[in-house]
């Protein structure tokens, strides 16, 4: 079946690369019924039919594994491992798969983020609990100053896995943020994504400072939510991607 799913791709021209490819292989995916555990054609196969480099095609199905989509036996091939549908809207096909990536992503984050907080409230020391909600301060002052938050959040986050007291904590969700390979442009890596979860890290820091597990748990719950509701915003066409 993985052979005749090349009758639906067609030759590329020389100019276009890149996003063509990965949206003619969401396409051939869904037009040709390939399903969950199916083995993709041969890189060559793709590659000569679209008329591309060899190069840009495991190139596109790099970033198709980096989201979850499909993975790799070594000697065996390339098989299917998440649902493909293309874009019949405004949203380009990438950004729907990586939003449909993120949404796999954030469904894994809360079962352990609503662990590591919990822990990190019993755990943390009073001078772990005070440098967790200065850390927030510093992560707020950049978010409303309009300024790049990024190293601040995860300098309050990393603070947090670090008073749980369990260093796997902050190893396996920073791998698996670093997993999820996202577009240079995608809206999921702009400084605007995610913002309206901010004012929700107050109430985190709070919860952690005043000892209080569930309201911990219930405000990691409450910032995941709101990216969650972001997501799939963006994927409906809700937002502006």
């Amino acid at each position: 079946m993985s052979q005749a799913a090349l009758d639906y791709l067609q030759p590329l021209e020389p100019r276009t690369r890149g996003m063509a490819v990965l949206d003619a292989l969401a396409d051939m995916v869904e037009r040709s019924g390939l399903t969950i555990g199916d083995r993709l054609p041969p890189e060559v196969s793709l590659a000569a039919t679209l008329g591309v480099g060899r190069s840009t095609i495991r190139e596109a199905l790099n970033r198709w594994e980096g989201l979850g989509i499909i993975r790799r036996r070594r000697g065996d091939g390339t098989y299917l491992s998440a649902r493909v549908q293309t874009s019949r809207g405004l949203v380009p096909t990438m950004v729907r798969l990586e939003g449909e990536a993120l949404l796999r992503l954030l469904e894994i984050r809360r079962t352990l983020e609503h662990d590591v907080v919990r822990k990190a409230t019993i755990k943390a020391t009073r001078e772990q609990r005070q440098e967790i909600s200065r850390l927030c301060d510093v992560l707020l002052v950049e978010v409303y100053a309009g300024r790049p938050w990024r190293k601040a959040d995860h300098a309050f986050h990393g603070a947090i896995y670090d008073a749980s007291g369990n260093p796997m904590y902050g190893q396996l969700l920073v791998n698996l943020d670093n997993a999820l390979e996202r577009g240079g442009t995608s809206p999921f890596s702009a400084d605007a994504f995610g913002l309206d979860s901010f004012p929700i890290h107050r109430d985190l820091a709070d919860a952690i400072l005043a000892e209080s597990p569930d309201g911990a748990v219930d405000a990691i719950g409450r910032i995941i939510d709101v990216v969650e509701r972001e997501v799939q915003a963006i994927i409906d066409g809700d937002k502006p991607s």
